[in-house]
């Protein structure tokens, strides 16, 4: 009995550990990305462009690439649980003072810059670590699955209290401000959720031979399939990330209301990720291949968005609002089990910790041009008169990022198909 009692204590921290990552991953990672939801009000509240508002993102892309594998070495040496904690905490005292001052554009710049360095420099590996370590290998689908599931909701729950709050204002600056202060407190709650829920771990008890190795990453480089799941990331995340461009296109050519088109977005980026279990069951399960489930993803979301093109002017604005919901299911489909494509591709477990640092960089690097480029077509397609045109050339761009994704991945499956052969 006193063991089962144990197992039954240990199940039970194992959850409540994942809640509190699920909660923290789905609060830190919403004032970078607080365009995602509050587009509108943030341009009109900051009084920047389009092109200055990508631009926030471009700074935070440039920190992310350059501590990617850095805050690999970092988790891998120190407690996963302080870095967890430090970046939280850090991550609120910048939102509260983004918050007090969200007119000055310069300051936002280097808070974004520095954001990088609170919620991927330390946070990031030491997430994916923490969750790794929770359980079993024969556990770990399951407990990303769970942990996404979580994150999603997480993120769907402050949106919402968000967009309640910001609503009742009178005027952008102040709705603005609301949703700023809301996002510093999820991710202080975050902050209290780890130090009571997660255990502490350190990087350097773990095996000498799964520490990161420079020596490691010139054989790695020259793995074509590191190459084709880098390129299945980049596209991958560049049409979850760009999504958030049908929020806008929703308020500014369709006609929605920015709560409206905010609450759309909450379900397109945030509820949706409880499909993303679902979506590795039919990986495994039905297409047995997770590249040949991708492959029909690629197709699907291909159609889509030449799909958006498409649409007659005379459709009524809340079919379209509806459609747009499509991209974002698919989408997080394919984003939310993104990384279980590695065991397919054949990357090393030896070296995946140093594959996901590497993969990482390339696969995010979208953020680097994607939403500067979109800023400057939209705000070129407003002065021409027409803001259809400029947000058409981003589904056009998206629909190319499908053809790409779906190549790679294809490429992938028949690498598989004849290695199996061969065994």
């Amino acid at each position: 009995m006193y063991d089962a009692m144990n197992t039954n204590n240990s199940r039970a921290q194992k959850y409540l550990s994942i809640m509190a990552l699920g909660f923290a991953g789905g609060s830190i990672y919403l004032i970078p990305f607080i365009r995602y939801v509050f587009y509108t009000w943030q341009a009109d509240a900051m009084m920047i462009t389009n092109q200055q508002l990508g631009i926030l993102s471009t700074m935070y892309a440039i920190g992310n690439t350059l501590l990617y594998i850095p805050g690999g070495i970092v988790s891998d040496k120190f407690s996963t649980k302080k870095c967890l904690l430090f970046s939280l905490m850090s991550t609120t005292v910048l939102t509260f003072m983004f918050a007090m001052r969200v007119n000055s554009y310069s300051l936002a710049l280097v808070i974004w810059l520095l954001f990088a360095f609170t919620t991927t420099f330390l946070f990031w590996c030491a997430l994916m670590k923490t969750i790794r370590m929770l359980g079993s290998e024969s556990e770990q689908g399951f407990l990303f699955g769970l942990y996404y599931m979580g994150n999603g909701l997480s993120g769907a729950l402050i949106n919402t209290i968000a967009l309640k709050f910001t609503s009742e204002g009178a005027s952008a600056v102040s709705n603005f401000k609301v949703g700023v202060y809301v996002y510093g407190a999820s991710t202080l709650v975050a902050f209290i959720l780890i130090f009571f829920f997660v255990k502490d771990t350190r990087g350097s008890e773990e095996a000498e031979d799964e520490k990161f190795r420079f020596n490691q990453v010139g054989a790695l480089l020259r793995n074509p399939a590191l190459w084709l799941f880098s390129a299945i990331v980049f596209t991958g995340y560049a049409l979850f990330s760009s999504a958030s461009y049908l929020t806008p296109y929703l308020t500014d050519v369709v006609g929605l209301s920015p709560t409206q088109s905010g609450y759309l977005s909450i379900v397109r980026s945030y509820i949706f990720y409880i499909f993303s279990p679902i979506s590795g069951i039919i990986a495994d399960k039905v297409f047995k291949s997770t590249s040949k489930w991708f492959m029909l993803l690629y197709v699907i979301l291909t159609l889509l968005y030449i799909g958006i093109i498409l649409i007659p002017s005379s459709v009524s604005s809340g079919f379209i609002g509806l459609y747009s919901l499509l991209p974002g299911l698919f989408g997080l489909a394919l984003y939310g089990i993104i990384f279980s494509v590695a065991s397919e591709a054949k990357i090393p477990v030896a070296l995946m910790g140093t594959a996901v640092g590497i993969v990482s960089i390339v696969g995010y690097s979208s953020d680097f041009f994607a939403p500067a480029l979109f800023g400057r077509w939209i705000d070129n397609a407003e002065k021409a008169g027409s803001l259809t045109l400029g947000y058409n050339k981003i589904f056009i761009f998206l629909a190319i990022c499908c053809i790409v994704g779906l190549v790679a991945s294809a490429l992938i499956f028949r690498n598989t198909k004849r290695k199996a052969k061969e065994c």
